[in-house]
């Protein structure tokens, strides 16, 4: 069998991006504002998902952590770390929050402007592993010979997806069939419209949440697998700034990363229920207690790092694994892509 990889070589898509940042420069939107204090810095964010996963974020948010420190936030998602950067190289973000294997591409591609990470906010994946009928005891080897909706090729949701696999003496591209075609975001439809017979019909599908919880609620699929659970602790989501805007802005920086902290020590502190009260609005076509089983389960998988500081022992661990999906031959300096001046002030 095959990886059924239908997407453009990673390597003409930063190439593309770099062309529209080069075309961009000075072209950036001016976010809106919704605050009506004039002195507050506009700062608009690219999230690569709109998730659960990312609740410390959302807390901050809605608990005006970022309005408390005279930040004015604009919150964009990109639906993928290629359209996420894509909007950070071009400047139409200010920050972008996705996965940093994002930035070790555009960095290898020879960006002068460059994205530098600088606060990480997840330390485990934060996908999960749908089956298209119930499994009791689920262990890997009931994957081989499947077909399963995956991830982009190159993105940090199918390379930690085939990580485990690996880990697993699975070969991801005899054993089993993996369609990375469909756009991000769109599996869990993909997936639940399928009928048996159809071409695409999948086995599985790996999806974050709310859409995995929505699939087991609609009994059209059940969670058996935590990734985040069975790859171990990885660098899964950071922040970054284009080098240019670190070194101009680094007390908006700063204050940004102090408002992240507030919602990271709110997480650590309060219950599911009360997480999940605060992100509803984030939320709005999620019931409160399917947010709040979401809260509790990536709780209890220990999701979210205490702090923001990126460790050169987490970035290695994450070229480690683009080294294992055959998408990095050389490795990257440590510190030319991360830098914890703002993430360490913060705590």
């Amino acid at each position: 069998m095959k990886n059924l990889r239908k997407i453009k070589p990673l390597a003409v898509l930063l190439t593309v991006v770099l062309l529209l940042s080069t075309l961009a420069v000075g072209c950036g939107k001016t976010p809106g504002s919704s605050r009506s204090d004039s002195s507050a810095k506009k700062v608009t964010l690219n999230e690569v998902a709109h998730s659960i996963f990312y609740a410390p974020m959302y807390v901050a948010i809605e608990e005006g952590y970022f309005a408390d420190e005279g930040i004015d936030l604009e919150l964009v998602t990109g639906y993928g770390a290629d359209k996420t950067m894509t909007a950070l190289l071009t400047g139409e973000a200010d920050i972008g929050f996705m996965g940093s294997e994002a930035s070790v591409y555009t960095y290898l591609q020879g960006a002068q402007d460059y994205a530098v990470n600088f606060a990480q906010l997840t330390q485990r994946a934060g996908n999960f592993l749908v089956s298209r009928t119930p499994i009791e005891n689920f262990n890997w080897n009931m994957i081989k010979g499947t077909y399963v909706l995956g991830g982009r090729k190159g993105g940090m949701p199918q390379m930690v997806f085939e990580y485990i696999l690996k880990m697993n003496q699975i070969d991801p591209d005899t054993d089993l069939t993996i369609d990375t075609s469909i756009d991000f975001g769109s599996t869990a439809a993909a997936f639940s419209g399928a009928k048996e017979g159809d071409a695409g019909y999948a086995d599985f599908t790996v999806e974050f949440e709310p859409h995995a919880t929505s699939l087991e609620t609609q009994q059209k699929g059940y969670i058996v697998a935590s990734l985040g659970v069975d790859s171990g602790y990885v660098p899964y989501t950071a922040f970054s700034a284009r080098k240019s805007y670190i070194e101009e802005n680094p007390e908006t920086l700063l204050a940004f990363t102090k408002a992240l902290q507030k919602g990271m020590n709110y997480v650590s502190n309060h219950s599911a229920k009360e997480i999940a009260s605060v992100i509803k609005p984030q939320f709005p076509e999620t019931e409160l207690d399917t947010i709040t089983t979401i809260v509790a389960r990536y709780q209890a998988q220990d999701t979210w790092k205490a702090d923001l500081v990126y460790t050169e022992d987490s970035f290695t661990l994450l070229q480690n694994i683009l080294m294992e999906a055959g998408e990095l031959e050389e490795y990257v300096p440590y510190k030319d892509l991360v830098t914890n001046t703002f993430a360490e002030q913060a705590k």
